[in-house]
């Protein structure tokens, strides 16, 4: 899976546009797209300010549209992060097509404003997106765990079980949760900073046992939120179900107890499965 992403800025284009796959989108009402745009304009903006003060002007590529062209060979919207994959693609490169002199925190800051996800897709390897204090949600971005060196032997498998389009997206979904669903503050205040903590440890120290009934316990409990929303969202169908039926009685086979594999969900039907 990946996403491809090159810009072009110049001041003979007209306006900011977007391919996809070699479609062009209508991102007038992007929102979120434009809120990345904004973010990296801005402190290119100020970089070339601080250049003109100081008597070396740069090229005003601030105020230029861009033309982006992103292609990537996910199923979109089928809750395997296409969006996310997409955004922080979009964000490195507007990054990179600006020269800005920021860190890769700062980066995925920028990038969580046009999707959550995409602040864990700026690095690689083990990821955490830290959810921080601040109203603002300037403290809110993603810092490298591990990288993927780590862990040579942990390998990810991804089951496509339906590329169509889902029917509640993850940003409408969640919003509804947050509003409605009860389990939802238990989960954000009480068992999710304890869970990170507990995955990091996993990570570091390499634990196969604890990382994999961490995934599994923490996706389960994702998708009974979804159930406790009002009205529920299914994310999952018959064939995600059997999945995890089958990672149970595949783990039930070792001779010795020990888990051999993890399955996990997201916003989707599609399982990833983790295994040594």
């Amino acid at each position: 899976l990946h996403s491809k992403t090159t810009i072009s800025a110049a001041k003979e284009f007209s306006h900011d546009r977007l391919w996809l796959n070699g479609i062009e989108e209508d991102i007038t009402k992007n929102k979120r797209m434009h809120n990345c745009f904004r973010e990296t304009r801005a402190i290119r903006q100020a970089m070339e300010a601080k250049a003109e003060a100081e008597g070396t002007p740069i090229e005003p590529l601030s105020t230029y549209p861009v033309h982006v062209c992103s292609e990537n060979n996910f199923p979109t919207a089928a809750g395997l992060a296409s969006s996310a994959s997409g955004l922080a693609a979009l964000v490195y490169t507007l990054s990179q097509l600006f020269e800005l002199t920021i860190s890769t925190s700062e980066v995925s800051r920028i990038a969580r404003q046009g999707s959550g996800s995409a602040c864990r897709s700026l690095f690689g390897g083990f990821v955490a997106w830290e959810m921080g204090e601040k109203a603002d949600g300037s403290d809110s971005y993603a810092v490298q765990i591990a990288p993927e060196t780590h862990w040579p032997d942990l390998q990810a498998l991804i089951c496509v079980v339906s590329d169509a389009k889902k029917g509640t997206s993850s940003t409408a979904g969640m919003q509804s949760t947050i509003k409605t669903s009860l389990l939802m503050n238990e989960r954000i205040n009480n068992i999710v900073p304890a869970r990170m903590e507990g995955m990091k440890k996993a990570v570091l120290d390499r634990d196969f046992q604890s990382f994999a009934e961490l995934t599994m316990r923490d996706s389960n409990q994702f998708h009974a939120v979804c159930l406790d929303t009002y009205p529920p969202i299914f994310y999952m169908n018959d064939t995600s179900r059997a999945i995890i039926q089958l990672i149970h009685e595949y783990n039930a086979t070792s001779p010795d107890g020990k888990l051999k594999a993890a399955y996990t969900y997201d916003a989707g039907p599609n399982a990833v499965i983790y295994a040594p």
